[in-house]
């Protein structure tokens, strides 16, 4: 790392704000690159149904995280964090500001503030706790952690079945709680960190969500989810946009009515991405359209 500052500039919001546009004009205004921290994001398969930057989007500016995984592929926030960091030391030869951009909060703040190292479980562990989830559903994982980790169940979002699989497997695979060995503290980082939080007034926020997804529909994610059918029982595919379709295909549910699904369960994780954020009074908070008074906020902090 060379010896002057170097800044990790974070702009984080709710789905559909606008994070994608905001992060490429500042990109572009301070000749750097982007990071992509929106997890679904990450896997090649999933396009429509994950708002990915479009072609000519990534051509204006540099991307990284973008489509780099296959659903197959087994990834988690630590080899994230790990990566991204290896990444970072790397632009940052080049670069003294870099752009982190997306609404995954538990991956942003992994390169922020670092996670906790536990060791991968065994393969069969693994194989074994997803036979439980398909088989029994996730009220046997939360019977489960609730045995093994009570103090953990009584914090843990219950209903999100990565987070209480991750916690079993590291319950099993160490032997203790998972709630004892995870970290107090946060992880020094040789750059600076400067959070920018973008959001709207909810009426709006909420009318471009319903627009986004109409314009998914058209652009096709009905033939995207259908090309993904054999594999949904992979747990990139277990998420907002493509489970409703799921149902659809499934002829549980109209078109219709998977749409309606789609708005409704997309404004509810807008609002839960949101709580996440406004946990820390780190993030300076503006409206997408305030590009120029966030470029003049960053022009003052990174002199």
């Amino acid at each position: 790392m060379i010896k002057s500052k170097k800044y990790l500039v974070v702009i984080a919001g709710p789905t559909a704000v606008g994070k994608t546009d905001v992060a490429i004009k500042l990109a572009t205004a301070f000749n750097s690159e982007i990071i992509s921290a929106d997890s679904r994001q990450f896997y090649k398969e999933m396009n429509i149904g994950t708002a990915k930057p479009d072609l000519f989007q990534l051509k204006e500016v540099k991307h990284h995280f973008v489509g780099q995984i296959s659903i197959h592929d087994y990834y988690n926030v630590s080899r994230f964090e790990n990566e991204a960091l290896q990444l970072l030391h790397h632009l940052f030869q080049k670069h003294d500001i870099v752009l982190m951009v997306g609404g995954s909060g538990l991956f942003i703040d992994a390169v922020c503030s670092g996670i906790d190292d536990f060791p991968d479980p065994e393969p069969e562990l693994r194989s074994y706790l997803k036979g439980v989830y398909q088989d029994e559903g996730i009220v046997k994982l939360q019977e489960m952690l609730m045995q093994l980790d009570p103090e953990y169940y009584a914090t843990v979002d219950i209903n999100n079945p990565n987070r209480l699989l991750r916690a079993l497997e590291v319950c099993y695979t160490t032997g203790k709680k998972f709630s004892e060995q995870r970290l107090n503290s946060s992880k020094i980082r040789d750059f600076q960190i400067i959070r920018i939080g973008l959001n709207l007034p909810r009426p709006e926020l909420f009318n471009r969500i319903e627009t986004r997804v109409d314009q998914m529909i058209e652009k096709g994610l009905v033939e995207e989810v259908k090309s993904l059918m054999p594999f949904r029982h992979l747990n990139g595919l277990n998420t907002v946009g493509y489970k409703e379709i799921f149902d659809f295909l499934d002829s549980k549910i109209t078109l219709q009515q998977a749409v309606v699904n789609i708005k409704t369960n997309t404004r509810r994780y807008a609002k839960r991405q949101l709580t996440w954020f406004n946990r820390t009074d780190e993030y300076a908070w503006f409206e997408p359209s305030e590009i120029k008074e966030i470029t003049n906020y960053l022009t003052t902090i990174c002199k």
